[in-house]
């Protein structure tokens, strides 16, 4: 340890500094957890096995909101110190480059209020919501998206309750007046996209296309309300997968959380919705799908293809958008070219609050969701439209396909999507798309001249798609969903 003592450490992200560690890489967590109640610290475990990419005397891991009890690497007590929101540990011997080793800590995983994300609390019981930056607020890790990794989860709770994790089941033993749950996710996961339901929750059970396995975890007395809602699921991935290829997980579903929240989130393989998106009569029933059909878009787009830095948030939700948008003109007759120009003319004032779609400063400080902004939504999809416009649909919908199946199951930036456009409109397109995607000001739309920016923007500088009219939305994740549900989040 360096004389100056621990300190915190970060991997250079410029949008979230003190995110990510240095000097390895992780490749699986398996993660206990025991449940008590709503109002009480969890007891974990949390193990973690990675690779060193650089010789380390000393390594961090992002955690904060949790008491840290023991520490071992390769079962070995280990000296550890805390840095800011970084679990700082002292091996007994410096690990070597290349070396494989096991990181077990025994902690505490505090809910608290609920306000500074992670853990959301529900009407009963506990649910998950990590993005951007508060996975490390439930377990230790290594808290970036670039670094993905195989999960396991092991939960006990009072037999009373259900547990869902993402992934498959791996197991369920009872003993006593309490039962652990087991799940395993097939595919590694960005730490912001992990998911744990603890409720009293029914879990509904059917079939998607090509035999996949679709999952629904609702409220237990709502079963029936949600029926016709998650009756729409098996319909949405086969038209997803119309669009860019086979679903890239083992099986799918929708979390229905019994909390207020003013987001949804696609948690993979378990996308988190609040309850009253659905038992309202305040949206259309389309308008609902569409933001489901949004959720469900980013299990390739945020999930599967997952961003190399936060900067590339755009590929994220500008590609979920764009998806929704799509299903939205169809199924509720929606006009996508008449969103685009709105986009358009609104898309300066965007890029003046917020930054253009691919550079976007970032949030101020304590206000980390700050950063999901119009510009990574309806002002990133319109990079697409103008990319579609340019090249045309055929190679468009070529390059869509390719992109997910060239990056599944890893990370991607946006240099890539130039290249991959590049390659498959057989021609150079940095000098088309720069603009669109760090410039200050909107560039020409191709084919619509007539279009023009306007000074002011309907929503406010800072208003986000996806926030519902009046909803107190928690501070650590991102809304998403449609541009017409545009509203200021007040963080």
């Amino acid at each position: 340890m360096s004389p100056a003592g621990p300190r915190p450490l970060g991997i250079g992200d410029p949008l979230y500094p003190r995110l990510g560690n240095p000097g390895y890489d992780v490749t699986a967590y398996d993660i206990a957890l025991d449940y008590r109640r709503a109002d009480r610290p969890l007891d974990a475990v949390t193990t973690i096995d990675a690779r060193a990419t650089a010789g380390l005397r000393t390594l961090n891991l992002d955690f904060t909101q949790g008491t840290v009890r023991s520490v071992r690497v390769d079962g070995a007590p280990t000296a550890f110190a805390t840095a800011g929101e970084d679990l700082v540990i002292t091996p007994r011997t410096r690990i070597e480059r290349g070396a494989d080793f096991r990181i077990t800590v025994r902690h505490t995983s505090d809910p608290g209020d609920g306000a500074s994300g992670g853990w959301v609390r529900t009407r009963d019981g506990l649910a998950m919501a990590n993005q951007a930056d508060a996975a490390h607020r439930v377990f230790p890790c290594n808290d970036h998206p670039s670094d993905k990794a195989r999960f396991t989860f092991r939960v006990t709770a009072p037999k009373n309750l259900t547990v869902v994790a993402g992934g498959l089941p791996a197991g369920r033993v009872r003993e006593g007046a309490r039962t652990t749950w087991s799940y395993r996710l097939a595919h590694p996961m960005a730490t912001e996209l992990a998911q744990v339901s603890i409720g009293r929750s029914a879990v509904l059970h059917r079939t998607g296309p090509h035999g996949l396995p679709v999952r629904d975890v609702v409220p237990a007395a709502d079963r029936k309300k949600l029926a016709k809602w998650l009756a729409r699921t098996p319909g949405q991935l086969s038209w997803m997968e119309k669009k860019v290829g086979p679903y890239p997980f083992e099986d799918y579903g929708v979390l229905i959380s019994h909390a207020t929240t003013g987001f949804e989130l696609e948690t993979q393989t378990l996308s988190l919705f609040e309850r009253g998106l659905f038992t309202g009569d305040e949206f259309p029933r389309w308008y609902v799908e569409s933001i489901m059909l949004h959720e469900l878009a980013h299990q390739w787009f945020g999930d599967s293809v997952s961003p190399r830095r936060w900067s590339d948030l755009w590929l994220n939700e500008g590609h979920a958008t764009w998806y929704e948008a799509l299903y939205a003109e169809q199924y509720g007759k929606e006009s996508l070219e008449r969103r685009m120009r709105l986009a358009y003319e609104q898309s300066d004032a965007w890029r003046a609050a917020g930054g253009p779609p691919a550079a976007p400063r970032p949030a101020e400080p304590g206000k980390q969701i700050g950063l999901f902004r119009p510009i990574v939504y309806d002002g990133s999809a319109l990079v697409l439209y103008a990319l579609r416009e340019r090249i045309g649909r055929a190679d468009f919908e070529r390059l869509e396909r390719q992109w997910v199946v060239r990056h599944r199951d890893g990370v991607a930036s946006t240099a890539d999507f130039v290249r991959l456009a590049s390659e498959v409109a057989g021609k150079d397109l940095n000098g088309f798309l720069r603009p669109w995607l760090y410039g200050k000001k909107t560039p020409k739309m191709p084919g619509h001249p007539d279009w023009r920016p306007t000074p002011k923007p309907d929503a406010k500088p800072g208003a986000k798609p996806g926030a519902k009219p009046g909803a107190k939305p928690a501070a650590s994740s991102a809304p998403h969903g449609s541009a017409a549900r545009h509203t200021v989040k007040p963080e």
